[in-house]
């Protein structure tokens, strides 16, 4: 096994937790939530996940910028969109720009203020969330036959 296939599987690993836990907070428990306007029950998950999930979140970018380096896409061509590889990282990247955006509003803005009438507030952040992370794993994928 090389170091770049155990950083993909680290990675791999990682965002297998991130995205699960979104699809199953968003799946299981955010429903239920809306339904008895409960933010006790998003809390709670919030409160376990977090610790877990954040460090996926940072194990997930880690690894991503190793084997990005390791595939030749250094700092100096993100966001250049000019190659398979460097789309799909540099699309990457600006996914996860905007999930930190969704994260500094949940945590600042939205969870100290969270009450029955403004659940649907985090609702649509819990989805924004998880829709991104689906969508980052999907480009990932393409990486093995080249990149979009």
């Amino acid at each position: 096994m090389t170091l770049h296939h155990l950083v993909l599987i680290i990675h791999l690993l990682s965002a297998t937790v991130w995205v699960g836990g979104h699809l199953f907070l968003m799946i299981c428990i955010l429903p239920t939530a809306l339904k008895e306007k409960n933010p006790a029950l998003i809390l709670n998950f919030e409160k376990k996940f977090e610790k877990l999930g954040m460090s996926s979140l940072v194990l997930l970018i880690l690894t991503g910028i190793w084997m990005a380096i390791d595939f030749g896409v250094t700092f100096e061509s993100w966001f250049h969109f000019k190659a398979g590889f460097e789309k799909v990282i540099s699309i990457k990247l600006l996914l996860l720009f905007a999930t930190f955006c969704c994260a500094v509003c949940a945590q600042f803005y939205i969870l100290p203020n969270l009450r029955p009438n403004s659940i649907w507030k985090m609702a649509i952040v819990i989805v924004t969330v998880t829709m991104i992370g689906i969508t980052m794993l999907i480009l990932g994928s393409t990486l093995r036959y080249g990149g979009i």
